[in-house]
């Protein structure tokens, strides 16, 4: 096993992902994915792709993006230990926002849709484990961008205005 492999398995083995896996389910896991490696301002995924991967962070920060005449506007940022682009994996749509690199350091494991589809026949508890790290991941995305609206809202409109 090379040393990228160990430091990968013993990351992914401290994250909430893994946190019912077996090393050696870890390892199992790796076989299924890519590292990728990004540079700064690197594009991950695009508006209007159909998402065939998703992507858990190993280091660095990605951003997501939403596009409006042109211009960028960042929704949120995901960090290490953090599920991107599961919503169009899994239900097959168009991305709503762009996905981008934002430190140099950015490491990346990246699921192709058809190692998935192997991994849910070969594997199916570390699949279960994926769908649900990728609920939970929404979930807390919903609720920053929930809470950043709401505190938007509060300054813009004064506490308890609406």
């Amino acid at each position: 096993m090379t040393d990228k492999k160990i430091d990968l398995t013993q990351f992914l083995s401290q994250q909430y992902l893994c946190e019912s896996l077996t090393i050696n389910e870890v390892q199992t896991l790796l076989q299924f994915t890519h590292l990728v490696e990004c540079a700064k301002g690197a594009m991950i995924a695009d508006i209007g792709d159909v998402g065939d991967a998703l992507y858990f962070v190993v280091s660095g920060e990605v951003a997501l993006l939403y596009e409006d005449s042109g211009r960028e506007t960042e929704i949120g940022r995901m960090t290490a230990g953090e599920l991107v682009g599961e919503m169009s994996f899994f239900d097959r749509k168009p991305r709503m926002l762009r996905v981008r690199a934002v430190t140099g350091d950015t490491r990346l494991l990246k699921l192709p849709r058809a190692l998935y589809e192997r991994l849910r026949v070969e594997h199916p508890y570390i699949a279960v484990n994926f769908l649900e790290h990728a609920i939970i991941s929404l979930d807390h995305l919903v609720r920053r961008v929930s809470a950043d609206e709401m505190s938007l809202s509060r300054y813009m409109f004064g506490r308890g205005k609406r």
